[in-house]
C-alpha cells in the first residue's frame, strides 16, 4: 500500500505524508470556488489525479509545479474536479530536536548498552541541555537542575529498565529499515543540509473543537426517538452544530466533501464518518449501531508537561475504563492501545484496562521518529523524551469464534514490529496504522479510531476534536480540469 515504503521482517518504514495524500482528497466540481482560484491557497494545474507515485515529491520538484503570479486557471463554465494535498512542510524534520554524539549516530552500528551506561549518557545530554538553557538561567540555577536530575525517581527507574529491554530492538530495526530507505531515495542522508524552506508552522488554525464540544452540553436535549442517527452529507455543507454534535456525520460518496463548521472549512475525505463530541456524548456513536473488527485508540494520557501547559485536557484512568469498547467491538476484534512511555500506563493498558474490556493482550509494537536523513529525532538513550512510542495489540476473547478465526486466512499478530516514520511536526498528529494492519485482519473490515483528530476512508473516528487536522489551511489546493 502506498504508505508502506519498505517492509522488512522488522517492521516497516512508512511514508504518513504519502497516505494522507492518496486518501483521495478530491471535490468533484468547481462550486467551492467558482473561477477556480482559492484566497490562501496555491492552485496548480496537475495531470491525472490518481497518479500515484511511490514517494512525494522533494520540495523543489513541488516548487517548480507553482505558477508564477498572476496565472490563472479558468474553470468557469467548466466542470473541475479540486484536488487537495497536506501541506508538505509538515513533514520538513530534517535535524534531530537534541543532536546524539556522533559515535551514536544511528548508522554506524549497534553498541551494547548497559543501564549505567544509559544513565551516564543521560546526564552528559541534561549538561549540554543545562549549557543550552545557561544563557536565560543562573548557573545556580542550572547546577540545581543538573544536580536533582542526577537521583531517578522510581517511574524515571522503571523506564529506564524497560528502555534497556527493547533498545537493541528498536536500534536493529529501525537501522535496517532506514539503511533501505537510504538504499532507495527516500532517506537523504545529506537532507538537512539540502532544506532550505523556513516555513513556519501556523499555529492555532480552526475553531475550538473542543470548547465546541464542552458547549454543546448545553444544547437542549436531543429526542433519540425522532432523531437520525446519521447524517449523510450531500454537496458543501453548512450544518447546525447541534447536528454535528448529536450524530454520526458520514460521506458515504467517491469523493471529499467541504464542510462549514463555525465559519471553517473542514476537509471529509470519501467513505468516511465521524462523531464530534467528547467522552461524556458517546451515545450517538453507539446509536450508530456498527461493530468494528479493529479499534484504534489514542487516549490523552495524563503527564507532568500536560499538566503544565494546559494544552488539552487529560482522562484519568478511571474515565478511560468508561469508553464502551465492549459494546462497539465485534468478536475478536484487534484493539490497538497508544500509550506514552511512562510505566505506570504501560501496566494500567495490560493488567488492569485491558482485562476490563476482556481484551487479551497480543503484542507491544514501537512507533519510531526518524528525521528525513534517518536519525533519531531524539537521542536514542535520553532520560527525558525518547524517540519511540508504545503501541499495545489486542484482541477481543471469542470463545468459539476464537477457533474459527484460526482457520480464516489471516496472519496472527507478532509479539513486535516497528513503525518508523517522519513524524508530523503538529503535535500528536499519529501515523496511519492502515497498510501496517493489513495483513493481519480480513479486508472491508469495519475500522473505528477513538480520540482521533484526523479523519481515513474507510473509518469511522470520534474524539471532542476529530476534525482538527481536516481544517482546510493545513492543506494546498491543486486543480485538475476535465
Amino acid at each position: 500500500m502506498m504508505s508502506v515504503v519498505h517492509h522488512l521482517t522488522s517492521g516497516w518504514l512508512v511514508d504518513h505524508l504519502s497516505f494522507i495524500n492518496h486518501c483521495g482528497y478530491e471535490i468533484c466540481d468547481s462550486f467551492a470556488y467558482p473561477g477556480g482560484v482559492t484566497p490562501n491557497a496555491s492552485v496548480i494545474s496537475t495531470g491525472d489525479c490518481h497518479a500515484s507515485s511511490n514517494f512525494p515529491s522533494t520540495s523543489s520538484s513541488r516548487d517548480d509545479l507553482i505558477p508564477d503570479p498572476g496565472d490563472e486557471i479558468e474553470t468557469e463554465g467548466k466542470k473541475a474536479k479540486m484536488r487537495y494535498v497536506f501541506r508538505e512542510e509538515f513533514f520538513d524534520i530534517y535535524k534531530p530536536h537534541v543532536a546524539a554524539a556522533p559515535e551514536e549516530q544511528l548508522w554506524q552500528g549497534c553498541p551494547e548498552v548497559s543501564l549505567t551506561e544509559i544513565k551516564a549518557d543521560s546526564k552528559r545530554e541534561e549538561h549540554q541541555e543545562g549549557s543550552k538553557s545557561g544563557v536565560r538561567d543562573s548557573v545556580a540555577t542550572g547546577k540545581k537542575k543538573r544536580k536533582r536530575k542526577c537521583v531517578l525517581n522510581q517511574g524515571e527507574l522503571d523506564a529506564l529498565e524497560y528502555h534497556s529491554k527493547i533498545r537493541k530492538l528498536i536500534w536493529e530495526g529501525t537501522s535496517h529499515l532506514v539503511q533501505e530507505g537510504l538504499k532507495s531515495g527516500f532517506l537523504h542522508p545529506t537532507a538537512a543540509e539540502l532544506s532550505c524552506r523556513k516555513n513556519g508552522v501556523p499555529g492555532h488554525i480552526g475553531c475550538g473543537l473542543a470548547e465546541l464540544c464542552e458547549m454543546a452540553k448545553q444544547f437542549p436535549a436531543v429526542n433519540e426517538s425522532n432523531h437520525e442517527a446519521v447524517h449523510v452529507l450531500d454537496d458543501e455543507t453548512s450544518i447546525p452544530e447541534q447536528d454535528l454534535l448529536s450524530c454520526v456525520t458520514e460521506n458515504s460518496s467517491n469523493f471529499a466533501k467541504i464542510i462549514v463548521l463555525m465559519g471553517q472549512k473542514y476537509l471529509v475525505p470519501p467513505k468516511s464518518s465521524f462523531l464530534l463530541s467528547d467522552i461524556s456524548c458517546l451515545q450517538p456513536l453507539l446509536n450508530y449501531k456498527k461493530k468494528y473488527d479493529v479499534i484504534v485508540i489514542d487516549p490523552p494520557w495524563e503527564n507532568k508537561s500536560v499538566k503544565r501547559s494546559n494544552r488539552y485536557s487529560y482522562l484519568d484512568s478511571w474515565q478511560i475504563k468508561q469508553i464502551p469498547v465492549p459494546a462497539l467491538a465485534a468478536p475478536n476484534c484487534l484493539v490497538v492501545m497508544w500509550v506514552t512511555n511512562r510505566q505506570k500506563h504501560l501496566r494500567f493498558v495490560k493488567d488492569e484496562l485491558y482485562p476490563h474490556w476482556s481484551v487479551k493482550t497480543l503484542a507491544e509494537w514501537h512507533w519510531v521518529k526518524i528525521t528525513r536523513a534517518g536519525e533519531f529525532v531524539l537521542p536514542l538513550d535520553s532520560l527525558h523524551k525518547k524517540p519511540y512510542e508504545v503501541l499495545v495489540l489486542g484482541r477481543v476473547r471469542g470463545g468459539e469464534e476464537e477457533a474459527l478465526r484460526k482457520s480464516e486466512d489471516v496472519l496472527p499478530i507478532p509479539e513486535h514490529k516497528l513503525i518508523v516514520s517522519i513524524p508530523c511536526s503538529l503535535h500528536s498528529h499519529k501515523p496511519p496504522l492502515t497498510a501496517v494492519l493489513a495483513e493481519f485482519i480480513k479486508p472491508d473490515v469495519e475500522c473505528l479510531e477513538l480520540f482521533a483528530r484526523n479523519l481515513q476512508p474507510g473509518w469511522t473516528s470520534w474524539g471532542n476534536e476529530v476534525l482538527k487536522f481536516q481544517h482546510i489551511d493545513y492543506f494546498t489546493l491543486l486543480q485538475n480540469e476535465n
